[in-house]
């Protein structure tokens, strides 16, 4: 697998609107996009620093896994996203390195990206994306 860079930081957070100013007026970034990922049940805001940018997501329902996660853990850091050629193949090779994998396959995420997460129980207590910028 070849990690080209790291794609973006998960933040997860109770209101996107509330945090705004801390990320606009404070740190001076440009929020450049919030969509909502209905199947993931999260609304997301993205910020651009340099190649990275930070995800804040915000639950849209009390099912949602960042719902849980907030409840769980309190609002802070919830996944590191890296960006790779070939979400599939990477899984493919994850799990032949034994580690456990939360999707088995890619899936649509925010901004068009395919998406797949492998489990924090594998990752050193982090939870990680792999993101394909599909062509």
């Amino acid at each position: 697998m070849k990690i080209t860079h790291i794609e973006h930081i998960g933040i997860a957070v109770k209101s996107i609107e509330e945090q705004l100013p801390y990320y606009e007026g404070v740190l001076g970034l440009k929020c450049y996009n919030i969509e909502t990922v209905e199947d993931q049940k999260v609304k997301t805001a993205f910020f651009k620093v340099g190649q990275t940018k930070i995800e804040l997501l915000e639950p849209t329902s009390e099912e949602s896994t960042i719902a849980k996660f907030i409840e769980k853990r309190g609002e802070g850091i919830h996944h590191m996203a890296f960006a790779t050629e070939n979400v599939n193949d990477a899984l493919k090779e994850m799990e032949g390195k034994g580690v456990r994998l939360i999707d088995h396959e890619a899936r649509p995420g925010a901004e068009g990206l395919n998406i797949a997460f492998l489990h924090p129980k594998s990752t050193g207590g982090v939870l990680t994306e792999l993101c394909e910028h599909p062509e």
